[in-house]
C-alpha cells in the first residue's frame, strides 16, 4: 500500500488498524526492597516453549500485568526476570509502595469512615437548613408541606436556590476525590497488578455513582474496603464483601425488598406490624423533616414511604445470578431468582445518610423456606440464608467457569482460547476460589505468552490514559482533569448506569469518533495539558530534542512502542503528515481552552471537562498536539500516543 493510499483512507480505517492488529487481596505494607524469596516461577521448559520473544514478554507483562511501562520500567523488569516480577506482583504485601501512598496522603478524604464523610460533607445540607428555618416561618413551613406531599417544586427563593447549588458543588469534592484518586493509583502504584484487579471487579461488581445523592460518599468505602483489600484473595470473601456493601444494596434496590404480603416473618404478623408502626410514628416525631409538616402532610409521606417499603424486589438478586456469579448461562431459571431474591429480604443499610452500615432486619425477611439450584433452604434461617446462598454460589461450577472466562478475557484475549479457561476454572475450584492462584495459572500460561495474543488487545479509555501518562513518568495528579479525559473518550469513572459494567473487549471502544478522541488526547497530552505529564520531564526528552526529526522518531518509537512501528505509522511520524490533523485542529478551534474548562462533565462525578487545546494553547505553539515550532519532539509523542501501536496492549 503506498503512503499516499494510506494517508487517504477514512477515519474508519485508521480504526480498522486497531481492531485488527498492529506489528506481527493482598493487605499491609513492605517497606525496603521488595521481597522476592520464594517466589513461584514457571519452568526452565515451559518457559523456553514460549512464543513471544524475552523483549516482547516483558513489554507484554507491563501492557497487562499492570498499566503500562513507565519509563526504566522495562530495563527494571528485564533485569529482575519477567516470571519473577510477575510472581511478586501476585504478592503486593512484599512490594514497598511509597508512591501508593502518597496517593493515600493526596487524598485524606478518602480515608474517613462513611459515618464521618457524610457528616462533614452532607450530600443535603442545604435541605437540613430549610427544614429548620420551616420551623421558625409557618408561611414558608406550608408551602414546604404542601410542595412536598403533592410533588410539586419546592418554593425556594433565588438566594435559596443558589444556596442549594454552592453546596451540591462543594459535596462533590467527594466524587472528584475519589475519581482522581481511582486514575493516580492507577498510574502510580508500585502494585500494579493489585490495581488492575481492581479496576477490574470495580467493573465486574459495576455500581453507578448517579444512583442515589449519596451514592459517591458509600462508593469511597466500598472500593477502599470491599473491593481492593480482596482482588487476589478468596472469591467467597470479595462477594461477601460486596453483599453487603450500602453502595451495591441501594444500587441494585435490595434496601426496597421486603417480604411480599402474606409470607412468613421472622416475628408474628401483627407484632411486625406494630413493631414497623411504633418506628414509622417514632421516625416522624424525631425527623426534623417530618416535623416541620402538618399532620396531613405528615401521614400523606408516612403512606409512600410504606408504600414503597412494600413487595419483593428481584434486581439484586437477578444481577447476583447472572453477573456477578453463575453468568447469563450459568442454569438458573426465573424461578431460582425469585428464591434468592426472597432469601435476601431484609439484607438492608442502617441510617444510610449518617451511618451507612449493612443491617439486616428481620421485620422485613421472608422466613419461609426456599430452594436455588435444587438446593433447600429451611425456613426461619434469617441472615444465615443469605450467607449460605453466598456460599453456593461462590462454589458452583458455572461460576468458576464465569470468573476464569472474563479473567482470561481481561488478561489474554476478547475470545479466550477455550483449555485455558478450562485450567483456570479447576484452579478456582481446586483452591476454593483462590484468586491468587487462578490468576497465577493465566498469567503463567503458555497462551498468556502466545504470539497471537501479542498486542491483541484494545486498550479501554482509562487504560489509554494511565498508560500515557505512565509512559511519560507522570507525577501523582491531584486534579481531577486526568478522570476527565477517561470520560472524555468514553468512559466515566463510575459512570456506568447499567450492572453490566464497561466491555472487556475491543469492539466496544473503536469506532470512527473514538479513534480521533484517541489521537486528540496523543496530541493534548505531548501539549501539557495534564499538569502532572508534562512532556519536557519525560527523561528522553532532554536527549532527543536537539537530535534530527528521524532520530527523534526512533527514539519514541524505542521508548514508547517498543521499537515496533508499522513502516506507515513510522512515515507519518516523519513527516508529521497525520491524516486526520486538520479534523484535530477543526476540533480544538470548536471549543474553550482546557485551561478554562469549568463545566463539570456529567458522566463523571465531580471532573471537569478535558478538552483539545484551544486557540490560546496554539497561540503558545501546542495547538491540536503540534509542538511549539522550535521543537518537533512533542509532535512525535503526541503522535505515537495516538498510534495503533499504542492503543493496543
Amino acid at each position: 500500500m503506498s503512503r499516499r493510499t494510506f494517508l487517504a483512507r477514512p477515519l474508519a480505517a485508521w480504526a480498522a488498524l486497531v481492531v485488527a492488529g498492529c506489528a506481527g487481596g493482598a493487605t499491609g505494607r513492605a517497606t525496603g526492597a521488595p521481597d522476592v524469596r520464594g517466589l513461584a516461577i514457571p519452568g526452565e521448559a515451559e518457559i523456553a516453549a514460549r512464543e513471544q520473544t524475552a523483549d516482547q514478554q516483558v513489554l507484554h507483562a507491563l501492557n497487562r500485568v499492570a498499566f503500562g511501562p513507565r519509563p526504566g520500567d522495562e530495563a527494571r523488569v528485564r533485569a529482575m526476570g519477567v516470571d519473577r516480577w510477575i510472581a511478586l506482583q501476585l504478592e503486593p504485601s512484599r512490594i514497598p509502595d511509597a508512591a501508593g501512598e502518597a496517593v493515600d496522603a493526596a487524598f485524606p478524604l478518602l480515608a474517613l469512615p462513611t459515618e464521618r464523610l457524610l457528616a462533614e460533607h452532607p450530600p443535603n445540607a442545604v435541605a437540613r437548613r430549610l427544614l429548620a428555618e420551616a420551623r421558625a416561618r409557618p408561611a414558608f413551613r406550608d408551602s414546604m408541606a404542601r410542595a412536598m406531599a403533592t410533588g410539586a417544586p419546592l418554593p425556594l427563593s433565588r438566594r435559596d436556590s443558589l444556596a442549594a447549588l454552592g453546596v451540591a458543588r462543594g459535596a462533590q469534592v467527594v466524587g472528584r476525590a475519589l475519581v482522581s484518586a481511582r486514575v493516580a493509583r492507577a498510574v502510580a502504584s508500585e502494585r500494579q497488578l493489585e490495581a488492575v484487579l481492581t479496576d477490574f471487579w470495580l467493573n465486574h461488581f459495576n455500581v453507578h455513582a448517579g444512583k442515589g445523592n449519596a451514592m459517591r460518599h458509600w462508593l469511597v468505602a466500598y472500593e477502599r474496603d470491599a473491593i481492593r483489600p480482596h482482588v487476589l484473595g478468596k472469591f467467597r470473601t470479595l462477594l461477601g464483601a460486596v453483599a453487603h456493601s450500602p453502595a451495591m444494596l441501594f444500587y441494585l434496590d435490595n434496601v426496597q425488598s421486603v417480604a411480599d404480603s402474606g409470607r412468613p416473618r421472622l416475628v408474628p404478623p401483627a407484632m411486625a406490624r406494630r413493631i414497623e408502626a411504633a418506628a414509622m410514628r417514632g421516625a416522624l416525631r424525631r425527623a426534623p423533616a417530618m416535623a416541620a409538616l402538618p399532620d396531613s402532610a405528615r401521614a400523606a409521606l408516612a403512606g409512600q414511604l410504606r408504600q414503597r417499603r412494600r413487595g419483593l424486589n428481584e434486581n439484586y438478586a437477578r444481577e447476583l445470578l447472572e453477573l456477578h456469579t453463575l453468568g447469563v448461562d450459568g442454569g438458573y431459571t426465573q424461578r431460582d431468582v425469585g428464591e434468592a431474591a426472597r432469601i435476601l429480604t431484609g439484607w438492608s443499610v442502617e441510617r444510610p445518610y449518617e451511618a451507612a452500615r449493612f443491617r439486616f432486619n428481620p421485620l422485613v425477611h421472608d422466613a419461609g423456606e426456599k430452594t436455588v439450584l435444587g438446593t433447600r433452604f429451611p425456613a426461619g434461617r434469617g441472615v444465615d440464608e443469605g450467607e449460605r446462598l453466598l456460599d453456593l454460589l461462590a462454589r458452583h461450577p458455572s461460576t468458576a467457569r464465569h470468573v476464569a472466562t472474563k479473567l482470561a478475557r481481561r488478561f489474554v484475549s476478547d475470545t479466550p482460547p477455550a483449555a485455558l479457561v478450562e485450567r483456570a476454572a479447576a484452579t478456582f475450584t481446586r483452591t476454593d476460589g483462590d484468586l491468587r492462584e487462578t490468576m497465577r495459572t493465566i498469567l503463567a500460561s503458555p497462551e498468556f505468552f502466545s504470539r497471537a495474543a501479542w498486542r491483541a488487545k484494545v486498550k479501554s479509555p482509562f487504560e489509554v490514559v494511565t498508560s500515557a501518562m505512565r509512559a511519560l513518568g507522570a507525577s501523582i495528579d491531584t486534579t481531577p482533569r486526568a478522570a476527565a479525559a477517561v470520560a472524555r473518550l468514553g468512559q466515566p469513572i463510575f459512570g456506568h448506569q447499567a450492572p453490566n459494567g464497561w466491555p472487556e473487549t475491543g469492539e466496544a471502544w473503536v469506532n470512527t469518533g473514538a479513534i480521533l478522541n484517541r489521537i486528540n488526547f496523543g496530541m493534548a497530552l505531548a501539549a501539557g495539558q495534564l499538569p502532572s505529564a508534562r512532556p519536557r520531564a519525560w527523561p528522553a526528552w532532554d536527549s532527543l530534542a536537539t537530535e534530527p526529526r528521524d532520530r527523534q522518531v526512533d527514539g519514541v518509537v524505542r521508548r514508547l512502542l517498543g521499537g515496533d512501528v508499522s513502516a506507515d505509522m513510522r512515515a507519518i511520524l516523519v513527516s508529521g503528515d497525520h491524516p486526520f490533523m486538520a479534523r484535530a485542529r477543526a476540533a480544538a478551534d470548536s471549543v474553550p481552552d482546557a485551561d478554562d474548562a469549568t463545566a463539570t462533565d456529567d458522566r463523571t462525578p465531580g471532573a471537569p471537562s478535558m478538552r483539545p487545546p484551544g486557540r490560546r494553547a496554539r497561540a503558545r505553539g501546542a495547538g491540536a498536539g503540534v509542538a511549539a515550532p522550535e521543537n518537533g519532539l512533542a509532535q512525535v509523542l503526541g503522535l505515537a500516543l495516538g498510534s495503533p501501536e499504542f492503543q493496543r496492549r
